[in-house]
């Protein structure tokens, strides 16, 4: 019986996977890609999916929860697998060494498929893998991976199948990855089951954006779109009658959405959005402090020193010490 080109179709043959943690990766990436796995094997009552975890040393992996995750081996254990799945988290840039990035363009050919959860994309497309690929990555790094990777077509869906290769954006999107892998495979009806023993609500589709626009506890759908809309314009901030605009009300009654559902008004929820993605910056990237400041909105770096001072109590250059 010939082998499926693509491991998204309906098969009875057991999917070896290695999956590839890098230090400071998240347990819950980790768990979002295996425990779905187990819980396939177990309402299937056979092994329709193996796996191995291994990473970059063959060391356990410090996580960023504190544990440390034991390992199979280094790459190299990754042999005889169909599948790699690549997990990165913080940091990824100081942890993935050109030796591991050229172990991963010899052994990618090896495998059905090759994959990356979370930070796990920015591995791959380092390693040239994602080129002339549909890909997607944290929603918060999508423009610099978009910038820094122009061979690749990058989209803000949750997860995203192209060809032999798929990204996921996160911990949850991993999840609704496997559960669409279990589906393809095994059928709707042990995804189903999978989904219920997590009491996953919903199976999601992949094509679904990252960030919804929802926010939890929200009385009015205008309150989340119109934060969904400020958080799509951080660079050039949208006028609040704009904002109010958009969402079909006046400047006053966008006034009370905010004052009811955050207790703040909408020009001091946008600046919370903006010091917020400017702190993130601080914290995962090394841009340049003028270039952070253009990217959320500030005209000059003195107006947005001021502001992250007044708003986190230290001056930007020394929360980047301090990190």
């Amino acid at each position: 019986m010939a082998i499926p080109a693509t491991i998204f179709a309906p098969s009875t043959e057991p999917l070896d996977i290695a999956v590839l943690v890098l230090p400071r990766a998240s347990i819950l990436e980790v768990a979002s890609v295996l425990d779905p796995l187990r819980a396939a094997n177990r309402h299937l009552g056979r092994e329709g999916f193996r796996w191995r975890v291994i990473t970059p040393d063959g060391q356990p992996a410090p996580l960023t929860c504190g544990i440390e995750l034991p390992a199979r081996g280094g790459l190299a254990a990754a042999d005889g697998a169909d599948v790699l799945i690549v997990i990165a988290g913080y940091s990824q840039a100081e942890v993935v060494t050109r030796g591991l990035l050229a172990g991963l363009r010899r052994a990618a050919g090896r495998f059905r498929a090759v994959g990356g959860v979370d930070a796990g994309p920015w591995v791959l497309a380092r390693a040239g893998l994602l080129d002339g690929h549909r890909a997607t990555v944290h929603w918060e790094d999508l423009e610099d991976f978009s910038t820094a990777f122009p061979a690749v077509e990058v989209v803000p869906d949750r997860f995203v199948l192209s060809r032999n290769r798929f990204t996921a954006g996160g911990a949850v999107p991993a999840a609704d990855l496997m559960l669409h892998l279990i589906g393809t495979r095994c059928g709707a009806g042990v995804a189903g089951r999978v989904a219920d023993s997590f009491l996953f609500e919903t199976r999601a589709d992949g094509a679904r954006p990252q960030r919804p626009g929802l926010l939890p506890g929200a009385r009015d759908p205008r309150l989340s779109a119109a934060l969904t809309l400020m958080s799509q314009h951080l660079d050039e901030p949208l006028s609040l009658e704009a904002v109010a605009a958009a969402q079909g009300v006046g400047l006053r009654r966008l006034e009370q959405l905010f004052r009811d559902g955050l207790g703040q008004g909408p020009g001091a929820a946008y600046l919370e959005l903006r010091l917020q993605a400017a702190r993130r910056m601080m914290a995962d990237t090394t841009h340049p402090i003028q270039d952070i400041a253009l990217r959320t909105g500030f005209a000059d770096r003195s107006s947005f020193s001021r502001a992250f001072r007044r708003r986190f109590g230290v001056a930007p250059r020394a929360a980047r010490a301090g990190r």
